[in-house]
């Protein structure tokens, strides 16, 4: 009797290409973001002179998630640069997160829990209480 083993429904060299595909769309998605807040930042404020004499971080609502997503429907140009940033940061996430999948798909449960662990770990440090 011979037994056959169901084709995986995803090869290896699709999976790297659908990788791929994700960072190089997520890069370009958070590149054309931030370009886009940019360019608003300038039309908005490139006239006015800045004032180095004294050094303002960033306010509240910029520093997490909940504050870029919130506040007025006016496309505030800072909160749309930061979502860029926040877009090219989640680009390796959501690349952990497809393989933890195609993993589970080609049946291979060692390289799923490694990358469910390494899921975990990215994950705890970027919302995590700091």
């Amino acid at each position: 009797m011979v037994v056959r083993r169901a084709k995986a429904p995803l090869s290896d060299q699709e999976v790297d290409e659908i990788i791929g595909m994700l960072l190089r769309w997520g890069v370009v998605l958070a590149a054309a973001v931030v370009g886009f807040g940019g360019f608003w930042y300038l039309v908005r404020y490139g006239t006015t002179m800045p004032d180095y004499h004294v050094f303002h971080g960033e306010p509240k609502d910029l520093r997490s998630l909940r504050g870029i997503f919130s506040g007025s429907a006016a496309l505030p140009c800072r909160k749309i640069i930061q979502f860029g940033i926040v877009l090219l940061i989640a680009t390796p996430v959501v690349r952990v997160a497809f393989s933890v999948v195609a993993f589970f798909l080609q049946r291979d449960r060692a390289y799923v829990v490694i990358t469910l662990i390494v899921l975990s770990v990215l994950l705890f440090s970027l919302l995590g209480k700091h």
